[in-house]
């Protein structure tokens, strides 16, 4: 982090510790649920591709909370469950030892990768549902991140100019496959299309406000993302587009709360399977 701090002075103001764990619960979640794919991708290349993207978001994921661990250090209200381990609370506390309610990530990173309602023998995995998925997250945080290189939080600043050059690879290889999916055979443009279907209603929840995105954006440390709506459609509508695929028409109906800490049943496994081995040692050094 040392290095990081030295690439912008230092400012006064600090990002609140709610909005730091959102952008650090989706880096992970979603890094978390690519990794899944290791082992299983259509080919090698993409085998290869799937685990250094997850790297690159567990790595954006362990910057963000080691920011969120030094300010709870010195916050006596920080919530603190009665699984965590006595001790510093530290990036491993804040991956490992929160609960459901407690993450603060898009439901739509918590997704299984395969639509509901699959029909037997097609498979647990959908390349073109993880595809449509990194897409649509990947264009939202090109330009989070463009913007946050701004923050008035020097830290969070210096993360932000790191991400930004991983999720632009991200856009681009996410982008490439749902165009080669879209434009490719009729099956492929089948199966990136039911994914579409299935997923742009969950980023609906990006444009909702909560009351840390509008805490980070009132203090200079966040962005208004809703106010980048726009610029994310054009990158949208312009892939969709080019891979012969349609947007769906939005359809008004529940809009998903993942971020105010309301999940789907999906987030628990992805969890357990993901904090077993730290619970079930806690206080243990690697």
């Amino acid at each position: 982090m040392t290095t990081l701090n030295a690439q912008r002075p230092t400012l006064n103001q600090a990002a609140p510790t709610a909005y730091l764990l959102h952008l650090a619960d989706n880096a992970l979640i979603l890094g978390q649920r690519n990794a899944e794919w290791c082992g299983h991708a259509p080919i090698l290349e993409e085998d290869m591709a799937m685990a250094n993207n997850s790297l690159d978001l567990i790595g954006q994921a362990r910057l963000l909370y080691q920011h969120a661990a030094e300010r709870l250090a010195g916050d006596v209200r920080a919530p603190r469950g009665a699984s965590w381990p006595a001790g510093a609370i530290t990036e491993d506390t804040l991956a490992y030892f929160r609960d459901v309610p407690d993450f603060r990530n898009y439901t739509l990173l918590e997704l299984p990768h395969s639509p509901p309602l699959v029909p037997a023998g097609v498979g647990d995995r959908d390349w073109s549902v993880t595809i449509a998925r990194n897409f649509l997250y990947s264009a939202l945080m090109v330009l989070v991140w463009e913007r946050l290189q701004q923050s008035a939080d020097s830290q969070l600043a210096a993360i932000a100019a790191k991400s930004l050059k991983e999720v632009r690879y991200h856009l681009r290889h996410a982008r490439d496959w749902l165009v080669r999916l879209g434009d490719g055979t009729d099956a492929s443009q089948r199966r990136a299309q039911a994914a579409l279907d299935w997923l742009l209603p969950f980023t609906d929840e990006f444009w909702t406000a909560s009351g840390h995105e509008a805490q980070a954006r009132d203090n200079a440390t966040g962005v208004d993302v809703a106010a980048l709506r726009a610029d994310w459609d054009a990158l949208v509508n312009e892939a969709i587009a080019e891979a012969t695929l349609t947007r769906p028409a939005a359809v008004q109906g529940y809009v998903s709360q993942g971020k105010q800490g309301l999940h789907s049943e999906h987030l628990g496994y992805v969890l357990a399977e993901m904090q077993s081995l730290a619970r079930a040692h806690p206080g243990a050094t690697w």
